[in-house]
């Protein structure tokens, strides 16, 4: 069994930073809205739990691109200061760096084949305060609507009795995605919303399906307020553009046959 490193906040921030350089870099415009529904400062200053425990959160991302979570840490980093923890797949942690980056970032790795040992982790950080980064659709959404999620966030909500922060991304798949490679072009100066949705509060009590449902419905409404106020006009038949847009992404249904296709090709069970 690999050796785990300690946890290192700097080599978090030093990651968060670069990031940060890049976005300025490139000239990116980052474009955020319902920033109210983000704790309040008071609320987050537990996080730092060497002062006191705090209260988590589970933070729900969409998924489109391969960048929208760092669109997501960039915009939580720059309003709250917090260290999120990511669910990062056993796949990717099996390169030795990445494998170092999630134990110095305390970062979850998930076993899609057996993901029990991940969730109780999970649930143990929300309990002690930590912001938990899910991209609960499971993949990327190649008709760039809110695909159907997995449970695992509603569940984990309810038992660390935690809220859920809906973070919807747009415009970050036009720099990388699925079958589009990352350019110099797609990147310079290409805009980026994000809205930040009100907090899901989940009932233990309540059906799980139901609430991951709602949940998508939230997800969904706030791509929908992205897309509208978003600062460039697409032209027809824009590849990163939905059908229901009047774009040329596949549709929802050709969305979900692929997406049973690669399951099936890969023998993925979550």
């Amino acid at each position: 069994m690999p050796r785990k490193r300690r946890p290192n906040k700097y080599v978090y921030r030093t990651i968060v930073l670069a990031g940060v350089a890049a976005v300025k870099a490139f000239r990116v415009k980052v474009i955020p809205s319902g920033l109210e529904n983000l704790p309040a400062d008071e609320v987050i200053r537990g996080l730092n739990r060497e002062v006191a425990p705090g209260r988590g959160a589970v933070v729900a991302i969409t998924h489109f691109g391969y960048l929208d979570f760092v669109f997501a840490e960039y915009l939580l980093w720059k309003q709250l200061k917090v260290h999120m923890r990511f669910l990062v797949t056993k796949k990717a942690a099996r390169k030795k760096f990445v494998a170092a980056v999630c134990d110095w970032c305390e970062h979850v790795v998930v076993d899609r084949s057996d993901g029990a040992a991940a969730y109780a982790e999970s649930v143990e950080k929300l309990h002690r305060g930590d912001y938990l980064a899910v991209l609960p659709e499971a993949g990327v959404s190649r008709s760039f609507t809110v695909r159907q999620l997995k449970t695992g966030a509603v569940r984990m909500a309810a038992e660390a009795d935690v809220p859920i922060i809906p973070v919807s991304v747009w415009g970050g798949h036009r720099m990388l995605t699925r079958g589009h490679g990352l350019g110099f072009k797609a990147v310079w100066k290409t805009p980026v919303r994000i809205h930040v949705g009100a907090p899901v509060t989940v009932d233990p009590s309540a059906s799980v399906l139901e609430e991951t449902a709602r949940l998508q419905e939230i997800l969904q409404a706030g791509i929908d307020e992205c897309i509208d106020t978003y600062p460039e006009q697409p032209p027809a038949g824009a590849w990163w553009m939905p059908v229901s847009r009047g774009g040329s992404a596949m549709t929802p249904e050709e969305q979900v046959a692929l997406d049973e296709a690669d399951r099936a090709k890969y023998k993925i069970t979550g």
